[in-house]
């Protein structure tokens, strides 16, 4: 193990300590140290930290060079009272123009048809179903990619039909009530899971061949192969994006609400549990998300004030 890969260890463990999620420096952080290893760095400096930040894999107006600033400038700051010749980028160094994507929303047709795909691309039985599945759950359930991939056995309940999201975004835990495909689904997928993989290494409900977790970003790789396979969004100016499911969920489910006469205001709350946001307000802005929700959204308020 290398300096900076021990200085790293060592970080990570002490800000987990300090109860620090650190989504993005477990993910970030070791390809940074790898950096330094395989350029023979000696220390951390604002260029190295700058030339590994803008490397041609990310483009400007996206946040992904900020992201990775922050988890350098977290990592150089910790090593700076080790080696007092470290030097910790400035605030400010890489900025971003933030700007709003309208999302993708997903038809039952488009989700039928990406999880067709999954067997064209993945012909291994295990892994054809973990994506399947996990594709349908974040369709059917709103749940960020992180939290699926997170689920443990022991917060699936299929007998109750209900699971259990633990400390996610904003260390926030929530019970989530499952549609009756849902739980045939989950129920199926497990019984797949056991028979090939009767001594799993990892609590995960979702596993791989060997037994451990999912990982983040092969999911997300292969979720846009299966967009491109499937045909899905073709036709559409906005690419299908993997947490566009989330979206989907969340539009489709007002839309639902709005087409039966439901009282949206008060049913809101709910929705807003049931995605793990802070408050109704984060909901709100799935209003703005699809033409047909705003116009019935819309259609209602005029019925309102005409009375």
């Amino acid at each position: 193990m290398s300096a900076f890969a021990q200085h790293l260890e060592d970080y990570l463990r002490l800000r987990r300590a300090l109860g620090h999620q650190l989504a993005d420096s477990h993910r970030l952080l070791p390809r940074f140290v790898t950096y330094l290893d395989a350029i023979e760095a000696s220390t951390i400096t604002v260029e190295v930290a700058l030339a590994w930040v803008q490397q041609p894999d990310a483009i400007p107006s996206s946040s992904v060079w900020r992201r990775r600033m922050t988890a350098v400038r977290g990592f150089a700051r910790h090593v700076s009272g080790i080696d007092p010749a470290t030097e910790v980028p400035p605030l400010g160094l890489v900025t971003f123009q933030q700007r709003w994507r309208p999302p993708f929303i997903y038809s039952d047709g488009d989700v039928v048809a990406l999880m067709a795909a999954v067997p064209r691309l993945i012909p291994t039985p295990l892994r054809a179903a973990t994506f399947q599945t996990m594709i349908g759950v974040l369709a059917a359930t709103g749940m960020r990619v992180g939290e699926a991939i997170a689920l443990r056995r022991a917060d699936t309940d299929l007998a109750e039909g209900v699971i259990v999201v633990r400390n996610t975004k904003f260390n926030k835990s929530r019970e989530l009530p499952l549609d009756p495909t849902t739980i045939e689904a989950l129920g199926a997928y497990a019984a797949i899971r056991d028979r090939l993989v009767p001594t799993p290494s990892s609590p995960t409900f979702f596993v791989s061949r060997k037994g451990t977790p999912v990982i983040y970003t092969d999911f997300g790789e292969k979720f846009r192969k299966l967009v491109r396979a499937s045909g899905v969004g073709t036709a559409s100016p906005l690419p299908a994006r993997v947490h566009d499911l989330r979206h989907s969920f969340a539009v489709n489910t007002l839309i639902r609400w709005y087409r039966d006469g439901e009282d949206v205001g008060a049913l809101l709350p709910r929705l807003s549990t049931y995605l793990g946001h802070l408050s109704p307000g984060y909901t709100y802005w799935y209003l703005s998300a699809a033409p047909e929700l705003l116009g019935l959204a819309a259609a209602r308020l005029e019925r309102r004030s005409e009375r």
